[in-house]
Order: structure tokens, then sequence, then C-alpha cells
């Protein structure tokens, strides 16, 4: 499933529509066999965090996009990964977390 945002118009982002793709992309990379085994553990730490409804949606995200980051500069992370990396963590950022 592909999830495309139009960030051109004056919109905010759906929060749940955007959680529901970084818990998407953050599956793919727990999938993916040529990702390093931490890296993937980290994958599914993070999605369980994002879905962990206990917390609010502010600290949810804040922790989210520093360990994105966190792995982001691994110099381990496979190119075609450390993208999608790059992308969810743009992505989280949209969300105004003020509310």
């Amino acid at each position: 499933m592909v999830y495309k945002f139009d960030m051109d118009k004056n919109m905010p982002p759906n929060t749940n529509e955007v959680i529901r793709h970084c818990i998407g992309v953050l599956d793919r990379i727990i999938n993916d066999d040529s990702c390093p085994r931490n890296i993937r553990h980290n994958a599914g730490s993070m999605k369980n965090a994002l879905s962990n409804e206990k917390d609010s949606l502010s600290t949810r995200i804040a922790m989210v996009v520093s360990r994105l980051d966190d792995i982001g500069n691994d110099p381990n992370v496979p190119f075609h990964t450390r993208t999608l990396i790059w992308g969810m963590s743009s992505q989280l950022e949209t969300i105004p977390v003020d509310r």
C-alpha cells in the first residue's frame, strides 16, 4: 500500500493517516532481511511506540523522530532504508503537536 501526501495544499495533514503510513513503513523495515537486526528491532519498538495511545501524541512523535534521527545517522543502515527513515521523519514533523 502506497500513501501519497499532497503537501502543497494549505491544509494540515491527517494525523491518523500519517501515523498509519509510518507504521506501514516501519513494517517494511521490520520485514526487510537486508537491514541489520538492530535496525529492525528499533523499527519494531518505534512501531509499538507510535501505536501506544497511552502516551500523548507529542510524546510519541518526539520519541520516534529522535530515534529515527539516530538510526538515520548509523553507517550500517542500507541506503534504501535510510531514505525511508528520512521520509518518515519528514512526515512525522508535519503533524502539529500543540493541539
